[in-house]
């Protein structure tokens, strides 16, 4: 009769850094990560969405006009944060859920945008990752 050998199970003498901090109780990452998406989207579901014809957001290009020409996501409107002004909004309906980005994980721009459309009491949410992240998962910018 042949036995097959179990590997034993390694346990390392000391904890990795990684367990410096304990991880969260399930209960409290179960609220971290579900409060985390209603803030957030990424780019394979913004491109999901546009390929499948469910588009129910505005997808807004934060970054400067020259950017913006340089390269956007399909179907970005442009309006740069400082622009962002109840005026220019008005054109949208009240529960228009807007997703900004910006270049990518290096810039800040699309969490300032967000913060003013909460500002203005509009619904948003921020793609992660931004245009970089666009690039990075195979996607292609446009610019028309």
């Amino acid at each position: 009769m042949t036995t097959m050998n179990t590997p034993s199970i390694f346990k390392p003498k000391e904890s990795s850094r990684i367990r410096d901090v304990a991880p969260a109780a399930s209960d409290k990452a179960l609220e971290h990560f579900r409060n985390r998406l209603t803030f957030e989207t990424d780019c394979a579901d913004v491109y999901a969405a546009q390929h499948s014809g469910t588009v129910d957001f505005v997808l807004l290009d934060v970054r400067n006009a020259q950017s913006f020409a340089k390269g956007h996501l399909p179907g970005a409107i442009n309006i740069p944060t400082l622009n962002l002004t109840e005026a220019r909004l008005s054109e949208f309906i009240s529960d228009t859920v807007f997703v900004v980005y910006c270049a990518g994980p290096h810039c800040n721009g699309a969490n300032k945008a967000a913060l003013r459309l909460a500002t203005l009491n509009r619904s948003v949410k921020e793609m992660i990752g931004g245009a970089l992240g666009w690039v990075d998962e195979g996607f292609e910018l446009v610019t028309e």
